[in-house]
């Protein structure tokens, strides 16, 4: 499909059409209101450079996320200063609830919080492997070709993801597994 479009420009449409809506919802979830701006870039950058495309053998579904991922990387800052002011705005956040539902919400509020403050914590590398596992709900090996890493780089961070966030979330040592 991508190299019959290099000729007749028109055929690069269901590709938009199949793979939209996922690259959508991760960069929805990533970025939150850009995500519009930024799936039309996604699918920009993807059609300008549809000549490059090389098939790696799984599919070009991670080739569109790792340019959504690449265009992500330029919005890094915005995304770490809107995860602390998730961490400011949970801690401050005081608006009525009904009682049914207090207990429920102030769970989720804390969870919230903690969760923006290790998100925030994570580096780059480890908080894409983790979001395009956990939002896109990519395969380790549509992963690596995401970020163009090995996938054993992609478990190792994925784990150290994991392992950071877990212990953000409950700090007491645990007695099973060495640090």
């Amino acid at each position: 499909m991508i190299r019959a479009s290099a000729t007749v420009p028109e055929r690069f449409a269901p590709l938009f059409d199949r793979h939209a809506a996922a690259v959508h919802r991760y960069l929805a979830r990533r970025i939150g209101p850009l995500a519009d701006d930024l799936l039309g870039e996604t699918f920009l950058v993807a059609f300008r450079r549809r000549g490059d495309y090389r098939s790696t053998g799984v599919g070009v579904r991670p080739w569109l996320f790792g340019i959504a991922t690449n265009l992500l990387r330029h919005h890094v800052r915005q995304e770490e200063r809107r995860y602390r002011a998730l961490v400011r705005l949970a801690a401050t956040d005081e608006s009525p609830v009904p009682v049914e539902d207090a207990i429920d919400r102030v769970d989720a509020r804390a969870l919230r919080r903690d969760l923006a403050a290790a998100m925030a914590t994570l580096r780059h590398g480890d908080r894409d492997v983790l979001l395009l596992t956990a939002w896109a709900d990519l395969s380790y090996d549509e992963i690596a070709a995401v970020l163009d890493i090995p996938t054993g780089t992609v478990r190792s961070r994925l784990h150290r993801a994991r392992r950071l966030t877990r212990l953000a979330l409950d700090p007491a040592p645990s007695t099973q597994e060495p640090s």
